[in-house]
């Protein structure tokens, strides 16, 4: 079964195209490291909610967009070995600093528990 990696942040609405290629890059490298699917969400419709949202979650500025992404892995091994080699590897670090505040983001691990639309 699949394994999902979610990550919810915000990043300055003027980095937008900053952001996208810096994702397209880390993508790349997420590919040799097994990853089969990443989806870069730019929120064009996130509300205020009454008890929390997106934007308190991430405590979103003004000035800044919230972005819901994940990545597909095959299974919870491969993204664990994944991460493993995104740490090891000189290129993450040549990608240059992170076009957010990473201190913000939110992230996590998840087992679908119904699959469609995929073998």
């Amino acid at each position: 079964m699949s394994y999902i990696s979610g990550f919810v942040l915000a990043v300055p609405t003027a980095n937008k195209e900053t952001y996208r290629a810096h994702a397209a890059k880390a993508a790349e490298l997420f590919k040799e490291y097994g990853m089969v699917e990443m989806v870069e969400a730019w929120g064009t419709d996130v509300p205020d909610g009454k008890v929390t949202d997106f934007k308190r979650a991430v405590q979103a500025k003004d000035d800044e967009t919230v972005v819901f992404s994940w990545m597909v892995w095959p299974d919870k091994a491969t993204a664990d070995a994944g991460e493993q080699k995104m740490r090891e590897d000189p290129r993450m670090q040549e990608l240059g600093d992170m076009p957010f505040d990473g201190k913000r983001m939110i992230y996590g691990g998840f087992t679908p528990v119904l699959e469609v639309g995929r073998p």
